[in-house]
């Protein structure tokens, strides 16, 4: 069975990162390492983090340079065959999704494998507030703005050893980034899952303001040109995607 290494990165989450892993050590099936690597929080988070110690097979609480310097950390210190992400704020959706990952992996010729994500109320996580349905993968469709929702895609480590880490030049947008030279550059393969994987509470960095989401699109910018993706009109349209994510959650919700 393939073992799937789950790296949740964490600073300062005391109030939502106890149900993380409880999410992570629910799921069945499927041969998982939690790694959890914590950037020496300073308000709790590490009074929770300690209740779980046992049963984390990787254990890290030191400062870092950021959120993708962690899950770079994540990436070297595990030792599963498969990694993925679950952050300090998102919950899997059900008991069962790494199960359905894993055996998607059991075809040797897919890389990676991904699913849909629902951005949830950050204090009532089962209220939705934008779904995003990712859709089956081909590359043309990188060149039109898309990607899959990064929390449910997970890679195998061959990939990272042979196409790199996160570019932590990139503070907000490393994930595009990674994806971008995964799919694009690196040619690899995708399998679709076609459900909800994970659920994600909404007010991540990304989002956070105004000058956070200017540094981001400056950021996806330079990551469309420097991997030959496209410009302003695949950026356009990479954010355009987002509203139909609200219309489809209201569609969702009449089903």
């Amino acid at each position: 069975m393939t073992q799937i290494s789950v790296v949740t990165a964490v600073y300062n989450r005391k109030d939502t990162v106890g149900q993380a892993l409880d999410s992570v050590l629910a799921q069945t099936g499927a041969q998982v390492e939690p790694v959890v690597i914590d950037g020496a929080s300073t308000d709790g988070t590490l009074r929770v983090l300690e209740q779980y110690r046992s049963r984390l097979s990787v254990f890290v609480s030191e400062p870092d340079l950021g959120i993708y310097d962690a899950l770079n950390k994540g990436i070297q210190r595990s030792h599963g065959d498969v990694v993925g992400f679950l952050h300090a704020d998102d919950l899997f959706a059900h008991t069962e999704v790494l199960k359905k990952i894993s055996a998607e992996f059991e075809d040797n010729d897919v890389d990676a494998v991904y699913g849909d994500l629902v951005y949830v109320d950050k204090d009532d996580p089962a209220k939705v507030v934008r779904y995003w349905e990712a859709g089956a993968f081909n590359q043309s469709k990188l060149m039109r703005g898309w990607m899959p929702p990064h929390p449910t895609f997970y890679v195998r480590r061959s990939v990272y050893e042979r196409l790199g880490l996160f570019d932590t030049r990139y503070r907000i947008a490393a994930d595009y980034d990674s994806v971008v030279r995964f799919l694009f550059v690196g040619g690899i393969t995708a399998a679709y899952i076609p459900e909800v994987l994970v659920r994600m509470r909404v007010g991540g960095v990304s989002n956070r303001s105004l000058r956070t989401i200017a540094r981001k699109s400056c950021e996806d910018y330079d990551i469309l040109q420097s991997h030959g993706v496209g410009g302003l009109s695949v950026l356009l349209q990479k954010n355009l995607t987002k509203v139909g994510q609200f219309w489809r959650r209201k569609q969702r919700q009449r089903c």
